[in-house]
C-alpha cells in the first residue's frame, strides 16, 4: 500500500474552499426556490450588488479589508499554536486610541491622522491580546477562554469610556467628528468609479498586512519559531525556541492586525467612534482565517467572498423583497459550515483523485518511452 500524498498547496488553499463555498451557494439556492422565487435571480442579485457597479465593488473591498485585518489575526495566532478569537475586542480597545489620536491631530494633515491613529491602534490591539497571551504564556490559562472574556470586558470598557469619558457634549455615546483636514480620503476622490462608496486609503494597508503576514510566518526566523511551536511544542523546547516570548510576541502581532480594523471603520468611514462599532466582524474574521487555511491568499479570498455576501445581500434583499433579509445571514452560516466544521469533506476524495494521477503519471512515461 503506498503512502499517503499530500495534496498541493493550490488545492488546499483555493480548490478545497472553493469546493465547500459552492456547496453552500447550492443549497442555499435551494432555500431560495423553497421560498418560491428563482435561485439563478437571487445568486444574480447577490453577484451584481457586489460586484456589478463600481459603488458595489467599492462597499465589497471596504468590507474585505476589514475582514482582511481580523482573519489575519487569527491566522497569526493559529500558527503558533493558539485560537485567538479575541479579535472582537482587540478592534473595538484599539478604536479608543485611534480616535484619541485623530481628534488630537485632525486640525493638521490626513496624513499625519493616518500614521499616528494607525500607530495607536496597533498598540492598543496588541496591549489587549498580550494579556491572554501572557496568562497562557506564563499562568497556563486557555487563551480561548480568556480571549472570549475579554470581549467582553472590552465591550464593557469601551461602553463605559463612551458614555462617561470621551462622549462629545450633546451626543448620545459617541465622540465628536473628526474635522475635514484629518478625514482620511476616500478611494471615490481619486477614482470616480467608487463614488458613494466608503472605500478608503486603509484598503492600501490591508494589502500591505497580507505581505507583512507572508513574509513573517514564511520567510523570518521569528515566523519559524511561531510555526514550530504551533507543529510540535515538544521539539520547539528542544530546539532552544522560548514558547514564553513566542506566545507573547505572536499574540500581539495578532492584536495589532486586528486593532487596524478601528483604523478602516472608526477613523476612515465613520470619522467618530461609536458603540459596537465592530459588529461582528472580529467573529467572522475566524471564519475568513480558517476558510483561508491561515494562509495570506487564502485570508484575502476568504475576505473578499465574505465582503461580497455582505455587499450583495443589500442588494438581493432590494432586488428581490420576497427573499428575506436573513437568507444571506443562512448563505453565510452554511459558508461558515462547510469550510470550517467541515471544511475537510472533499479532501478525501481530491485525495484519491491526486493519487491516481500521481499513479498514472509514471505509466505514462514508461508507456512514451517504450514507444520511443
Amino acid at each position: 500500500m503506498s503512502a499517503r500524498q499530500p495534496l498541493p498547496n493550490w488545492v488546499t488553499i483555493v480548490l478545497m474552499p472553493a469546493l465547500n463555498v459552492l456547496l453552500a451557494f447550492i443549497i442555499g439556492g435551494l432555500a431560495v426556490a423553497m421560498i418560491g422565487e428563482n435561485p439563478l435571480d437571487a445568486m444574480w442579485a447577490l453577484f451584481y450588488g457586489a460586484f456589478g457597479t463600481g459603488m458595489g465593488w467599492g462597499f465589497t473591498l471596504h468590507y474585505a479589508t476589514n475582514f482582511i485585518f481580523t482573519g489575519l489575526a487569527v491566522a497569526v495566532a493559529y500558527h503558533a499554536g493558539m485560537f485567538n478569537i479575541g479579535g472582537e475586542g482587540q478592534a473595538y480597545v484599539a478604536g479608543l486610541g485611534a480616535i484619541v489620536v485623530a481628534l488630537w491631530l485632525d486640525q493638521t494633515h490626513w496624513t499625519l491622522v493616518l500614521l499616528g491613529s494607525t500607530a495607536a491602534a496597533m498598540v492598543m490591539g496588541a496591549l489587549w491580546a498580550i494579556i491572554p497571551g501572557w496568562l497562557q504564556a506564563k499562568r497556563g490559562s486557555h487563551v480561548v477562554i480568556t480571549t472570549i472574556m475579554f470581549n467582553f470586558i472590552a465591550s464593557a470598557f469601551m461602553g463605559y469610556m463612551l458614555v462617561q469619558v470621551i462622549t462629545a457634549p450633546g451626543a448620545n455615546a459617541e465622540t465628536r467628528t473628526i474635522a475635514e483636514p484629518g478625514r482620511l480620503p476616500l478611494m471615490s476622490d481619486w477614482f470616480d468609479a467608487f463614488q458613494y462608496s466608503p472605500l478608503n486609503i486603509t484598503f492600501f494597508f490591508g494589502i500591505l498586512a497580507l505581505i507583512f503576514t507572508y513574509v513573517l510566518i514564511w520567510r523570518t526566523k521569528l515566523g519559524y519559531k511561531i510555526r514550530t511551536l504551533g507543529a510540535n511544542p515538544e521539539a520547539a523546547r528542544y530546539a532552544g525556541i522560548s514558547a514564553v516570548a513566542v506566545i507573547i510576541i505572536a499574540m500581539a502581532i495578532s492584536g495589532a492586525l486586528a486593532g487596524l480594523m478601528a483604523v478602516n471603520e472608526a477613523v476612515g468611514v465613520q470619522k467618530r467612534l461609536v458603540v459596537g462599532y465592530v459588529a461582528g466582524v472580529g467573529f467572522v474574521g475566524i471564519a475568513v482565517a480558517f476558510m483561508g487555511r491561515s494562509h495570506p491568499v487564502g485570508i484575502a479570498l476568504a475576505a473578499l467572498l465574505f465582503g461580497a455576501l455582505y455587499q450583495g445581500g443589500q442588494e438581493l434583499a432590494f432586488e428581490l423583497p420576497a427573499v428575506p433579509s436573513e437568507l444571506v445571514l443562512i448563505i453565510q452560516a452554511l459558508v461558515i459550515l462547510f469550510t470550517g466544521a467541515m471544511g475537510e469533506m472533499f479532501h478525501p476524495v481530491l485525495e484519491r483523485i491526486f493519487a491516481k494521477k500521481i499513479e498514472a503519471a509514471p505509466e505514462e512515461a514508461t508507456t512514451s518511452t517504450g514507444e520511443a
